[in-house]
């Protein structure tokens, strides 16, 4: 029997599944679908999520780190393709070859770095190469690219895998830049596949995905779509909800008086008001930022948080809930397919990746599987 003293976090991986699929049916003939696990599969648990993934025939894994890397291939041994997007740390190229996992190097520096240790190692260990095509974040600069090209031993030595770069502004599909960073990497790709045909092309994130085929190129790498967030901010959201959080209640008040409400009494609460405190605060990823402006749900309703959410604990205004429904309350859902991950990102002023990545350890945790 689960406990769910402390929280109860439900995560639907065949919702997960489902979003997989529907991601893969969009993509123009010729791509295929990937998927991003990186941040523990964005704080639902990548060692749940990756198998249920491929389970769904999910063969191209993305994550952030060598180590996150190395417990995926562990999960699910050879036949995926594992990417480490932030590349690999000085020193630790060859247990990063040995591991199997294909490094993201951004300068050619780094490339060169690896080459020379594969052919001391007699290690034909594939990588990654990512361009900067308008983000200014990581990625080989232009005048770099062009080095690159210049150098066909290099090339030829390289063993490179996929060629990628990241979207700025992929969720507003009229920015202009979307198209300037499709024209610069669909450019970067047909120069590097002259050289290296066998080069796969990756661009598209979740977002991405939804801005037209001519994005998709050979692997799309949508990450936050799998986990219910909406990749078309603005319209409807065409993803499952993945996830459902109940807090359960530790005491439920009466206030006979007008009342200020929590740390710096920035809230009053009227006399006849009845406040539910719940369990769980910011150490669990209930966002300080929502204070005085998000909201609950119980009874079949919204019920507003009152007051700053504290370090372990939130407190909400009951008082729409009749005396029955009072009584049986224990539990209040702060996300579920009502109150979803990007409204509560809204009330929050962030963005659904934020509230997903934040959620705490504190919970327990129920997989939902088909």
């Amino acid at each position: 029997m689960s406990d769910s003293r402390e929280g109860l976090l439900t995560i639907d991986l065949q919702a997960i599944g489902e979003n997989y699929l529907d991601l893969c049916d969009r993509l123009a003939s010729g791509s295929r679908c990937g998927a991003v696990v990186k941040a523990d599969a964005y704080g639902l648990g990548m060692a749940q999520v990756a198998p249920a993934l491929h389970r769904r025939g999910c063969r191209d894994f993305f994550v952030a780190t060598q180590a996150e890397g190395e417990s995926l291939r562990r999960a699910l041994g050879d036949a995926v393709n594992i990417v480490v997007l932030t590349g690999v740390r000085d020193g630790a190229e060859l247990e990063c070859a040995r591991a199997g996992l294909v490094p993201t190097l951004f300068t050619l520096q780094q490339l060169r770095n690896w080459v020379a240790i594969c052919a001391r190692e007699k290690l034909a260990a594939p990588c990654a190469v990512k361009v900067d095509s308008g983000m200014t974040r990581l990625g080989m600069t232009p005048e770099e690219f062009e080095q690159l090209l210049a150098d066909p031993e290099l090339l030829r030595a390289a063993n490179i895998q996929l060629l990628l770069s990241h979207l700025a502004c992929a969720d507003e599909p009229q920015h202009p830049l979307n198209e300037i960073q499709l024209r610069s990497f669909k450019r970067a790709g047909e120069r590097l596949r002259a050289q290296c045909p066998e080069v796969l092309l990756s661009l598209a994130n979740s977002s991405g995905i939804f801005l037209g085929e001519e994005y998709h190129f050979d692997i799309a790498r949508p990450g936050s779509a799998l986990y219910g967030v909406n990749p078309v901010p603005g319209s409807r959201n065409p993803m499952r909800a993945v996830v459902e959080l109940s807090l359960p209640i530790v005491q439920k008040r009466h206030v006979s008086g007008d009342q200020q409400v929590g740390y710096g009494a920035t809230q009053s609460i009227a006399a006849g008001s009845w406040l539910a405190v719940a369990r769980g605060g910011y150490a669990d990823g209930i966002l300080r930022a929502q204070s005085g402006r998000g909201c609950g749900w119980g009874g079949g309703r919204r019920l507003p948080m009152v007051g700053r959410v504290s370090m372990d604990s939130t407190t909400f205004d009951i008082s729409a809930l009749s005396a029955a429904e009072r009584d049986t309350l224990d539990s209040i859902e702060v996300l579920n397919r009502e109150l979803t991950v990007d409204e509560v990102a809204e009330y929050a002023g962030t963005i659904g990746y934020e509230i997903l990545t934040s959620l705490g350890n504190r919970y327990f945790r129920r997989y939902l599987r088909s």
